[in-house]
């Protein structure tokens, strides 16, 4: 058992003694790392710019024009009475919907057969 032990105690040394030189030169490269770092960023000077640098990379703003007030009719009663006496035009109806209404029976199942029913085919243009 002793020697086991001994073993063991020897591998928790060497992985000790690993983890302390990683951890030892990790700190002082970093360390060296970061003062040549601090060193450079202290030491840099932005380069001037000129006043009008944003000349042509930047469009200039202008507000949009202003809008103007709809003008009312002079005779405006009488374009109303115009509009009330004239007669709503009727929209034609689409060829789809009287076909799509026109096999429809009652119920869901006559619906939906007439759903996926085919159409019927339109006239070809000579």
């Amino acid at each position: 058992m002793s020697s086991a032990i001994l073993r063991q105690a020897k591998g928790v040394a060497r992985t000790v003694s690993r983890q302390c030189a990683f951890s030892t030169s990790a700190v002082a490269r970093r360390d060296l790392v970061q003062d040549l770092y601090l060193r450079e960023l202290k030491g840099y000077k932005a380069p001037p710019q000129a006043k009008d640098a944003h000349v042509g990379a930047v469009k200039a703003y202008s507000l949009p024009p202003t809008p103007k007030a709809p003008a009312l009719p002079a005779d405006l009663a009488s374009e109303l009475a115009a509009y009330d006496a004239s007669e709503p035009t009727v929209a034609a109806e689409p060829k789809v919907a009287a076909v799509a209404t026109e096999n429809v029976g009652t119920g869901a199942e006559a619906f939906l057969e007439a759903l996926e029913a085919d159409l019927p085919k339109a006239d070809a243009h000579h």
